[in-house]
């Protein structure tokens, strides 16, 4: 299958990613997220009114973010434009990517801007009204860190799913620091030569603003808080969870940022790309849940949906880019899949530039058709976990136009 719209080349952004309680932790991400659109479109020289529909994916809620897509269009300036706002916890990206394809399959819209923006640090503490509790005291969680810390229905934190998998198929420590190695040595090549390979998609250095967006609070080169893992370093570190395995250094860390990219039909397409000539087209989506605290096995059935709707094998796939929380994650895809392990990923990850949830799937699809174009085009696949053990993939091509 291949759907109708397509994404324009160098139609899409994302910001650097800082690590929480960073450079990004005081800026409302709805506020954020318009900020760097406005600059973005700017630059690429597009008028936000030529959109006609739009997709806001977030999932951690910011004051006034009730509002939702229709807040964030009205501060680029496409007041006429409405949309969904979506939360589909790490899968939001992958979601609110579909829903701007779906629109426009559907003959609803014909240009789409699809952004996604979360900040985990500060997160809301949220006061839930109990009046048969004694005294009337409110039921209350801090939305962040208490979910991270509690699945509802396992009872059980997010690393303890790694470890359940880690568990099931003997994956040891050693072998989760090995994958870190190699990714941090992937993310070296981005950084090479003065971050080329980030500068394709990210406006560097970049100007952080104030929370009042009245003036420049500080510029920061590119991804913050990132920790490069030395082998001395990793071996250093004893697992988080008693008679565990995954180590601080095996899983990734909150971040702030945004990401956005523009769905279009084919013509509209062509009038905004950089490179017109160039052709990306999606080919399949998949949506997958595993086993009960299993999430780390999520991502392979999501994978396999998606080539089914693309009609592909994994034979046909070029590039690999996953969201993995934890190394277990791209362990068991190697495994599952026998793509290599030491390719997928080839510019780094989530596991180590960090993971502001809905912004995270859409920075790793555009670090994909990068990687793809890097190499003269192909077929790439974008798959990664979820909370509530769930996943979401996609199928992605470059090419030059009119040779699919």
């Amino acid at each position: 299958m291949t759907f109708l719209a397509e994404i324009p080349y160098n139609g899409y952004w994302s910001t650097p990613f800082a690590k929480w309680q960073g450079s990004l932790g005081d800026l409302n991400s709805v506020k954020f997220a318009a900020y760097v659109a406005n600059a973005e479109l700017k630059l690429r020289e597009i008028d936000p009114s030529g959109f006609d529909f739009g997709v806001l994916g977030i999932t951690v809620p910011q004051k006034h973010s009730f509002y939702g897509l229709p807040w964030l269009m009205g501060m680029i300036g496409a007041y006429e434009i409405s949309g969904p706002t979506i939360a589909q916890a790490c899968a939001t990206g992958v979601r609110s990517l579909l829903a701007g394809f779906e629109e426009i399959a559907v003959g609803m819209a014909s240009a789409a801007l699809i952004v996604a923006c979360d900040r985990t640090s500060n997160g809301p503490h949220i006061a839930y009204p109990a009046p048969s509790a004694p005294g009337g005291t409110v039921d209350h969680e801090n939305w962040v860190m208490d979910n991270f810390n509690h699945d509802p229905l396992g009872k059980h934190a997010m690393i303890q799913t790694a470890e359940n998998v880690a568990k099931k198929r003997q994956i040891s420590t050693e072998a989760q620091h090995d994958v870190v190695l190699r990714r941090c040595e992937q993310y070296m090549d981005a950084l090479a030569d003065d971050r080329a390979f980030h500068r394709r998609f990210m406006t560097l250095p970049f100007d952080v603003p104030h929370a009042n967006y009245k003036k420049i609070a500080k510029t920061i080169d590119g991804d913050e808080g990132v920790t490069l893992s030395t082998a001395e370093g990793l071996a250093k570190l004893r697992p988080v969870l008693e008679d565990g395995t995954v180590t601080y250094g095996s899983q990734t860390h909150p971040a702030d940022g945004n990401s956005a990219i523009i769905v279009a039909t084919s013509e509209k397409a062509r009038e905004l790309s950089s490179e017109p000539d160039v052709q990306i087209r999606v080919h399949g989506f998949g949506l997958s849940r595993a086993g009960l605290a299993q999430m780390p096995e999520a991502p392979v059935p999501a994978a396999k949906m998606a080539l089914e709707m693309a009609g592909m094998s994994m034979a046909e796939i070029d590039a690999v880019n996953t969201h993995n929380p934890f190394a277990v994650n791209d362990i068991v895809f190697a495994s599952e899949t026998g793509f290599e392990l030491e390719r997928m990923n080839s510019h780094g990850c989530s596991l180590i530039w960090g993971h502001p949830q809905g912004p995270t799937g859409l920075r790793s699809i555009i670090e994909l058709i990068e990687a793809l174009h890097l190499r003269g085009g192909g077929n790439g696949l974008f798959t990664g976990c979820a909370a509530g053990d769930t996943a979401m993939a996609v199928v992605v091509s470059v090419s030059d136009r009119g040779t699919q």
